[in-house]
């Protein structure tokens, strides 16, 4: 019976490989829709291929997703909810009324389910597998 994969343990100048495919992809998705959705892609990319150490992966693990409140996710579904609100995002307010009430309850809506439901604690265990106290 095989082990586990090591092949990680073992790579020239302990280099970081590129990004896999899935993630470069998804990336490339993104491009050209909005010059912050650019910076945002930017930021993900350099993220992704810096050379971190353990204590600043641990924080960047907690800073993405694994501090409810005080994490990019919590972040990205503020801003769903401002996008969506008609009274702070101007390109809304010619929709008819109802239509517009309704885009705002579903950023409402989404802004709701991160805060309960996104699943944290997977990337919690993991900053405190990189740094047990």
């Amino acid at each position: 019976m095989a082990g586990p994969d090591t092949s990680w343990q073992h790579t020239p100048d302990n280099a970081v490989p590129p990004l896999d495919d899935e993630l470069a992809g998804a990336l490339e998705d993104l491009d050209g829709i909005h010059c912050g959705i650019d910076l945002i892609r930017d930021g993900i990319r350099l993220l992704g291929l810096d050379q971190h150490t353990a204590d600043q992966t641990q924080n960047i693990l907690a800073a993405l997703a694994g501090s409810e409140g005080a994490d990019v996710l919590t972040v990205l579904a503020l801003l769903v909810r401002r996008l969506t609100d008609p009274a702070a995002n101007p390109s809304l307010r010619p929709l008819p009324c109802a239509t517009a009430q309704a885009v705002q309850q579903r950023g409402e809506e989404h802004a709701h389910e991160i805060a309960e439901f996104a699943p944290r604690q997977a990337v919690a265990d993991a900053c405190g597998l990189i740094s047990p106290s």
